[in-house]
Parts: structure tokens; C-alpha cells; sequence
């Protein structure tokens, strides 16, 4: 009787002992699935590795900013083509429909806002729902979307369009650079509960307190017209003829697949973020775990990501040359001294019309240039990190505008051939757009 009781001890110890207890052994927090990160749409997967930043041919310009310098980056996703014009329209549609329903719910169409939980917990700030169905044409709605459109002594012939002015993406971000400072830095033995202490910048360069503040002190707020420049097509180039790109080049169908330009460095640094809440809104709703950011690339990622593995390539496609072996153009640049047709294109052309690198990326020279994360100085490689490589600087308004200087790589349609070499940098400035700058984004990869 008693070996049959401690042969039911046993086996109870063995059964709880599975179901809720480790025995006293360490075995980490049991999850309910392995997580597995699949494939971001639209994007390629860029491996971890080293090689040697910097120029590989002779720095025809003099310029001496691309010393030669071995770093190392972690791996990451890339967009395998330049954003393009309908992707971004994507963003702007929606801005201009969020500022519509917030409007419809204030003038008091419930429907179009969130003002409860699931508990039926009021909500300091009513969410947009974005689940109603939005018809601009219905007149009970015409009164609270008039602000959206111009006024009418502004429109061209009477026609009725959108205000794009109006289109202002609002959006936050937690400043990691300041909340890493230890200065800034939670003191868990100063009082009861702790506290924090020093000062934080917001963007304007106004101060924050932390220890009134608190961790939220390390928010950061910033609104963005999204609307690209169309009448930089007309801008850049003097006597000069491109109206037509500046009428129809971001709206007109037959553009979609073209790379958005007219975008600066801060709205495509909020496209990055209003992507990435895209995505994490949903993952959230699918209970799935949330996904890494989208980003702007640092500047030593996007000469990696260009090389395709080819160690001290020149260019993306690794020769020495611009042409192939059919005697073809293999990029959309400015070859033979201005025959920009010899390519196929008199400015840019569709995403993807070449072949890509061994990444799988195209258009990593020529096309268009592309915004990067990082800031430019001529010096940066002498004292930036030698794993995962990056120079940022927030530029302040009052700013010299040496300060507002942004990395731009890639080369574009208007270039010559040497702007298309991976080691050769380049910069423009954050506020400013041009009809030959685009981006890409990328998303840290989980693991290594």
C-alpha cells in the first residue's frame, strides 16, 4: 500500500511537474509557437558581413571623403527597388483620408471615430476607424470636408481639388540617442521609486526636464507636409522644359512603377514611420508579435547592400564598366557627355528596367539617388564605429546648414558615371527635394 502511494506521488510530481512546475531547473519562458519571421513584402534579405567601405577606383574629384576603411554590418531587409510613386501615394491617401474621418467624427459621425476600448474605457484620444466606409461625395459630409479643398478664390478655373497644403502627417518616436546618455539615465536610488534626471532636446531645441517630464521626456513629436514637390521638376533644371513631369509625374497611372522624387529627408524619414505603424497596427490586431521598424538605411548599410557581396566592386553589377557585353547601358545615367537616351530613358525610368545586383536589389546605381539615415561629414569614416558604422545629427531650424547635410548614394539619371560607384558619397540637404532623389527602406532583421 505504501509503494502503491509513493508510486502516485511520482507520477502527480511528473504530471504537475509538465504542466506548470521546471523541477527548479532554469528552461527560459515557454512560448506557444517558435517564432519565425517571414519574408517582408517587397523586400530582400541582406546577410551579415565585413568588407572595405570607401573608395575603389581613383577619387577623380579630389575630394579625399571615403578613405578606405573595413567595417562590419548586421543583417538586415532592403527594399529590392526604390519606393515608387504609387507605394507613396499610399502614404498620402492616407493622411488626407485620416484628417477627413477625424473630421467627420468632430462634426459628429460617431462612426468614423474610436472613442472606447474593448473594456468601454473612455480613451484620452479617440482612435480613427478606419473601418467605416468614407464617401466623399455623400452631401451631409460636404460641410466638415470643405477644409480639405481650396478655397474657391484659389482654384484654377473654378475646379474643385484637393488643398494638398493641408496634408500634414503627424507622428512620434522615442529618441534612443538622448535616453542612452548617462546623464539621462533612470536613478533607481534617489527616493523611494527613483527618478530621472538631466535634460532632453526636442526638435525645435526647446529643453525638457526629465525629472518633471519622466520617461516620456524621451518622446519626440514632429508633423510633415507628405505631398512631394512636383515643381522641383521645373526647379532644378534652368531653361529647361519639363512641365510635364511637374503635371503629371506623381499622380498619372502610367507613372506608378516610377521612383517617387520630390520627397525630402524628413518626409521620407516619415514614411518610414507611418510604414512601420502600418504594419505593427495590423500585427497588433492579428495578436502577432510586432515587427522590426522600417528605417531609412545608414550609409555604410547601403554601400554593403550595393556591392551585392562582391568584394571591392566598383559598381553594383561588379565590373569595371557601364556597358555589358552586348555593348548595352546597364544603368539609367548620363553616359557619353548628355545622350541621356543612350540608356533607354531621358530621366528616370520604371523600378527594376535592370538587371539587379547579386542581392537581388535594382536600380543601386543610377535611376535615382537615395536618402540615408546618416549625416554627412568628409571626416566621418575617421572616427564612426567600425561595426555598424553611423554618423547622425538631428539638425536644429537655427542650425548652420552645413549642419543639415544628409547622404545621398546611388547616383541618379542626370549623373555621370562616377556617382554610380558604391564608394562614392554624395549629400544634399534635409529640407531640400529634387527630381532626382528617392529612397528605400530597410528593417533590421531578428537574429543574425
Amino acid at each position: 500500500m505504501i509503494r502503491n502511494a509513493a508510486f502516485y506521488a511520482v507520477a502527480l510530481m511528473t504530471i504537475t511537474g509538465c504542466a506548470g512546475t521546471t523541477g527548479g531547473e532554469l528552461v527560459g519562458v515557454e512560448r506557444n509557437a517558435q517564432f519565425y519571421e517571414p519574408d517582408p513584402y517587397g523586400m530582400v534579405f541582406v546577410p551579415q558581413g565585413s568588407f572595405n567601405m570607401g573608395q575603389n577606383e581613383e577619387d577623380v574629384a579630389g575630394l579625399s571623403n571615403a578613405i578606405t576603411k573595413t567595417v562590419t554590418v548586421r543583417s538586415f531587409w532592403m527594399d529590392n527597388t526604390e519606393i515608387t510613386n504609387s507605394e507613396y501615394r499610399q502614404f498620402v491617401n492616407w493622411v488626407r483620408d485620416s484628417l477627413a474621418r477625424k473630421a467627420l467624427g468632430e462634426a459628429g459621425n460617431e462612426d468614423f471615430l474610436i472613442t472606447e476600448d474593448k473594456q468601454g474605457n473612455q480613451l484620452d484620444i479617440p482612435l480613427i476607424n478606419w473601418e467605416t466606409e468614407l464617401d466623399w461625395k455623400e452631401p451631409d459630409n460636404q460641410d466638415a470636408l470643405a477644409f480639405l479643398y481650396y478655397e474657391q478664390e484659389e482654384r484654377f478655373f473654378g475646379e474643385k481639388q484637393f488643398d494638398n497644403r493641408k496634408w500634414q502627417y503627424s507622428y512620434d518616436w522615442v529618441d534612443l540617442q538622448q535616453a542612452a546618455k548617462l546623464s539621462n539615465r533612470f536613478d533607481p536610488n534617489d527616493g523611494e521609486n527613483g527618478k530621472y534626471h538631466g535634460t532632453v532636446y526636442d526638435i525645435n531645441g526647446e529643453a525638457k526636464n526629465l525629472e518633471e517630464e519622466g520617461r516620456k521626456g524621451f518622446i519626440m513629436h514632429d508633423k510633415v507636409w507628405v505631398y512631394p514637390d512636383t515643381l522641383c521638376w521645373i526647379q532644378n533644371f534652368t531653361y529647361s522644359y519639363n512641365e510635364p513631369q511637374a503635371r503629371m509625374y506623381f499622380w498619372h497611372p502610367g507613372y506608378d512603377t516610377y521612383p517617387v522624387v520630390g520627397v525630402n529627408w524628413k518626409q521620407a524619414t516619415a514614411f518610414c514611420i507611418w510604414r512601420s505603424n502600418l504594419l505593427n497596427n495590423y500585427l497588433r490586431k492579428e495578436h502577432q508579435p510586432m515587427a522590426m521598424d522600417y528605417r531609412l538605411p545608414t550609409e555604410a548599410e547601403w554601400e554593403y547592400a550595393s556591392r551585392g557581396g562582391l568584394e571591392s566592386a566598383i559598381y553594383p553589377w561588379g565590373g569595371y564598366y557601364t556597358r555589358n557585353n552586348r555593348g548595352c547601358f546597364v544603368a539609367n545615367f548620363k553616359p557619353l557627355r548628355g545622350r541621356y537616351t543612350d540608356d533607354g530613358s531621358v530621366t528616370t525610368s520604371a523600378v527594376s528596367s535592370f538587371a539587379p545586383n547579386e542581392y537581388g536589389l535594382f536600380d543601386m546605381a543610377g535611376n535615382v539617388s537615395e536618402w540615408t539615415s546618416s549625416a554627412y561629414d568628409e571626416s566621418s569614416y575617421l572616427y564612426t564605429h567600425d561595426m555598424n558604422p553611423d554618423y547622425k545629427y538631428n539638425a536644429l531650424p537655427d542650425d548652420p546648414i552645413v549642419m543639415k547635410r544628409k547622404v545621398i548614394r546611388g547616383g541618379s539619371w542626370k549623373d555621370i558615371a562616377y556617382y554610380l560607384q558604391c564608394g562614392t558619397r554624395n549629400y544634399e540637404y534635409q529640407d531640400s527635394s529634387s527630381c532626382f532623389i528617392g529612397f528605400r527602406c530597410v528593417r533590421d532583421y531578428i537574429g543574425e
